[in-house]
């Protein structure tokens, strides 16, 4: 059994129905009790940001409300929001789905359209690694004349 304090392991273990998520810190063996890892309220610590960093906040959220103007943008904001959803998934931030789905459906995305923009985030990370495959033969060419 994966001792759930070691941060090498990287895994959710559940004991006795208790979920325990592993934090990757170098050097450091601990767990931080947890019962799932999103919450729809973790925007309440925004605080941090507006009490530590409050300019670059405010620059940030200038910058996000200009990408995401309802008016003024070539690509429409349907658009401009299923784009979101599609790298949400490819970074799987669950924060950006959350937000980013429910943006795209108020901007009037059908389910299909957010089921295409899974696919094509799908298409993407299954791309990307078909072509680093490429790389990889490319890298190791002339490691084969050696290797005989």
């Amino acid at each position: 059994m994966t001792d759930p304090t070691d941060v090498d392991a990287r895994v959710t273990a559940c004991f006795r129905g208790r979920r325990f998520v592993t934090l990757a810190v170098p050097g450091v063996r601990w767990t931080e009790h947890m019962s799932h890892y999103f919450d729809s309220d973790d925007k309440k610590y925004t605080r941090v940001y507006k009490r530590e960093t409050p300019d670059i906040l405010d620059a940030f959220t200038a910058f996000n409300d200009a990408v995401f103007a309802t008016e003024g943008r070539e690509i429409p904001l349907k658009y401009r929001e299923l784009i979101a959803v599609a790298v949400a998934f490819t970074t799987q931030c669950v924060y950006c789905i959350d937000g980013h789905s429910k943006n795209a459906v108020r901007a009037g995305a059908t389910e299909g359209e957010l089921a295409e923009a899974a696919w094509v985030a799908s298409a993407l990370r299954a791309g990307a690694s078909y072509t680093h495959g490429r790389l990889a033969f490319k890298l190791v060419e002339n490691e084969h004349e050696h290797a005989h």
